[in-house]
């Protein structure tokens, strides 16, 4: 159903700016405006956007007390998933659940004009935690989480919409450097090279690097447009198991917390053995890593040949000590025959083949390092097919063993 009208050129400034004061982009009816073309107003037919009577009346609702802990600015933010149909929309071209996870788990939910990120569990009669739009589009989050990022979020004592996308950023980046490496990476050992400074009236936590032992570098100088894109997490029965204890308890908490914790200098002393491995093992890294760039790997197809890639864009001496880590920790893992160890898997990388010849990939020649990076990028894309068997069969590529496939593209279940 439509309607349209014809309207002035003076009009067409105010209409417009009634439309938008009406928020009638995401929520409301649609109406026409006229667009000058030639100095002449032509007639726009804009199409009547049908919500739910339910969801329309929820604007009339009073406001929820009892949150001056929190800072105005998110008191005050509300979300674009007001709205069911953007929602879905949404979910229709991004993937939440992880890949081989029955999706449900948890059902994904609107939420109402009134409600806000930093809202508890009042009146709900199932467990719920808010969750951003960009954690799954930018960040690529998926459900349900890991123990490693549960076990983050509870040594901190915030939700999942607490902690700044910022440091999602780190914590994810610091998993993907981990598991190409075969560390198993732990909450303790990532928070060692982070403080921690809560501030009141509570908003959103933010890790800060410490400039001397910080190897990765910040994924945005101003993470903007995110405030308005939280929608529910709704646990079902079948997903307790992914997300409550035994004893129904949460694994992590669900809302927004009054007490974040401050972590400040965390001395080497205070971590365990295997929190001491990772971190000695990362500190061998003199320069800073791009967070930007170990993200892109969870879109990836060829992991470690994009991970190789972004190291050989720092010079040959970091993709040779990322190379000579991973060949030293594959051993060490294979002998204490450790199979839980992420990446510790037996399948090779896969290199394209065009008509029997090398694939060669270019990149962008830097002073001094052009020719070098091109040359090491060459390397890591060389093929083993041309030594291979007699009987024509691909050997494997030796010190190239590839990280689970993790692609922001696979279909929900």
């Amino acid at each position: 159903m439509s309607n349209s009208s014809s309207v002035s050129t003076s009009s067409s400034s105010e209409s417009t700016e009634s439309d938008r004061s009406k928020d009638g982009r995401l929520g409301g009816e649609g109406t026409s405006s006229g667009v000058v073309t030639s100095g002449m107003p032509m007639e726009v037919v804009r199409e009547v956007r049908k919500d739910p009577p339910e969801e329309l009346e929820e604007s009339n609702w009073p406001a929820r007390g009892g949150y001056g802990w929190v800072a105005a600015d998110v008191r005050d933010q509300s979300s674009l998933f007001r709205w069911s149909r953007l929602l879905h929309s949404w979910l229709n071209c991004t993937p939440v659940m992880s890949k081989g996870v029955n999706g449900d788990i948890v059902s994904l939910e609107r939420v109402s004009a009134v409600d806000r990120v930093c809202h508890g569990q009042e009146g709900a009669t199932e467990k719920f935690f808010y969750m951003y739009m960009c954690h799954f589009s930018q960040l690529h989050v998926r459900l349900p989480f890991d123990d490693f990022t549960m076990g983050v979020l509870r040594a901190l004592n915030v939700a999942p919409t607490q902690l700044h996308h910022n440091s999602w950023a780190y914590l994810q980046a610091f998993r993907i450097l981990c598991e190409s490496l075969y560390l198993e990476p732990t909450p303790y050992a990532f928070l060692y090279f982070y403080d921690t400074r809560p501030r009141r009236p509570a908003t959103w936590l933010s890790l800060i690097s410490h400039p001397s032992i910080s190897r990765l570098d910040a994924f945005s100088q101003s993470f903007k447009h995110f405030k308005d894109g939280y929608f529910k997490v709704v646990v079902k029965e079948g997903g307790k198991s992914h997300f409550l204890n035994a004893d129904g308890s949460t694994k992590f908490p669900f809302s927004w917390t009054n007490n974040p914790s401050r972590y400040k200098d965390m001395g080497v002393e205070e971590l365990s053995a295997s929190d001491k491995e990772v971190v000695g093992m990362l500190l061998k890294f003199v320069d800073k890593l791009p967070t930007k760039g170990l993200l892109r790997v969870y879109n990836s197809v060829y992991p470690i040949i994009d991970i190789e890639g972004h190291m050989a864009q720092s010079g040959k001496k970091k993709l040779a000590l990322f190379q000579s880590l991973r060949k030293e920790m594959a051993a060490k893992a294979k002998a204490a025959g450790k199979a839980d160890v992420p990446n510790l898997q037996e399948s090779v990388v896969e290199v394209h083949v065009h008509g029997g010849t090398k694939r060669k990939a270019e990149l962008l020649p830097r002073p001094g390092k052009g020719k070098d990076v091109k040359k090491i990028r060459a390397a890591i894309l060389g093929s083993a097919s041309g030594a291979g068997s007699a009987s024509g069969e691909k050997l494997p590529e030796a010190g190239l063993i590839e990280l689970p496939k993790i692609s922001s593209l696979e279909a929900r279940p």
